[in-house]
């Protein structure tokens, strides 16, 4: 799927060749994330309800995210909140949502849904978005069955 600037729900989906158990710990785990997530370096784990996680560029020299996390259920969903701060423009936008649901599937591998939603107020988030979520979701693909990061992020 191809999003557009004025979808307000944003679904991606994508088949790996992995456990729910490694899904979850790659889109959980700080150093992980960071492999696939354009470098990003989240401060924690997104696993504790309620939890604020901030995320640094990949030199931590700027704050790119301050999202709160709604749901942990491992291995199966995460839901947080979404406010881009890399952007001026975006960080003065309304807090959006991201929900990412892991479905095991027979055969080895599980089908991973992300779901950014509550873009209503976001408009310019909607937009900036919707390319980067296919990058990361590859990248995260990729990392998974192979071993290797799609793309290299400075460190």
């Amino acid at each position: 799927m191809v999003a557009t600037e004025t979808q307000t729900t944003q679904v991606y989906q994508v088949y790996i060749k992995a456990t729910p158990e490694r899904i979850w710990q790659a889109i959980t785990d700080p150093e992980m994330i960071a492999k696939f997530f354009f470098g990003t370096r989240p401060d924690a784990p997104l696993t504790v309800v309620g939890s604020r996680v901030r995320s640094w560029s990949p030199d931590r020299s700027k704050l790119w995210t301050d999202n709160e996390v709604l749901e942990a259920d491992p291995p199966r969903r995460l839901v947080h909140t979404w406010r881009s701060l890399y952007d001026e423009d975006l960080a003065g936008e309304q807090e959006s949502r991201v929900t990412w649901e892991i479905e095991p599937q027979e055969g080895g591998y599980s089908k991973l849904t992300l779901v950014h939603d509550r873009l209503e107020g976001a408009p310019k988030t909607a937009a900036s978005v919707s390319g980067g979520w296919m990058l990361i979701i590859s990248g995260l693909k990729t990392l998974l069955e192979t071993g290797e990061p799609l793309t290299r992020f400075e460190r």
